[in-house]
């Protein structure tokens, strides 16, 4: 979980500060949220590459641990 949120505030604020930039460059309107999207994400995807490798690892951990308790489970039940 702690991966998942660093992952997402580290985004965000990419996002806001792509955005500040862009505003100071005096781009408005939707051009301004549209290219500070398209900025950030590019970004992200290259300066946040470790993070989002983390956040990765740790979901497919969570659902790896959820689909053994769950096999688990349908093993007692067939034991009963």
């Amino acid at each position: 979980m702690r991966a998942t949120l660093a992952y997402t505030v580290a985004r965000i604020l990419l996002f806001a500060v792509v955005l500040g930039l862009l505003y100071l460059l005096r781009v408005r309107g939707v051009l301004l949220l549209g290219l500070a999207v398209l900025v950030s994400g590019l970004v992200s995807f290259f300066v946040l590459s470790p993070q989002r490798d983390a956040m990765s690892g740790a979901i497919t951990s969570r659902i790896g641990n959820f689909r053994q308790r769950l096999d688990e489970g349908t093993r007692a039940e067939d034991d009963d």
